[in-house]
This record gives C-alpha cells, sequence and structure tokens, in this order.
C-alpha cells in the first residue's frame, strides 16, 4: 500500500523533530491535525504516531512550550 500524502507530510515533521531534537506544542498539535484530516489514521500514520511517542517518551524528542 502507497503511503498517503498524510503520513508523507506527518513524515517531514517528525524528520524536523528527530534533527531538531525538539517538536513544540504547536508542531506536535500540527502533527495530530493531519493525522485526522481524513477522518481515519491509516497504518503508516499510526506506526509515525507511535514512533514519535517512543522518541518523546526516551526523550529522544524532548517536547516543549514554544
Amino acid at each position: 500500500m502507497k503511503p498517503s500524502d498524510s503520513a508523507h507530510r506527518m513524515h517531514d515533521l517528525i524528520k524536523k523533530a528527530i534533527q531538531d531534537h525538539i517538536i513544540t506544542d504547536a508542531e506536535y498539535n500540527d502533527i495530530m491535525k493531519i493525522a485526522d484530516e481524513d477522518g481515519h489514521i491509516d497504518i503508516q500514520e499510526r506506526a509515525l504516531l507511535i514512533e514519535l511517542q517512543e522518541m518523546i517518551k526516551d526523550k529522544t524528542v524532548k517536547r516543549v512550550r514554544e
């Protein structure tokens, strides 16, 4: 199955967070909006969200206020 456009956009935002080691609340909210914009979370989006949550949990990516 080909990844959706929203999965590509989520990937780009998550990649930026990994490179910066930081994700702002606004960036996190943007990712969540992208995931939900079509009314369902597909397999690729779910995998990306799980990966992001794990990185936040283990402090690979730090979630910060703006």
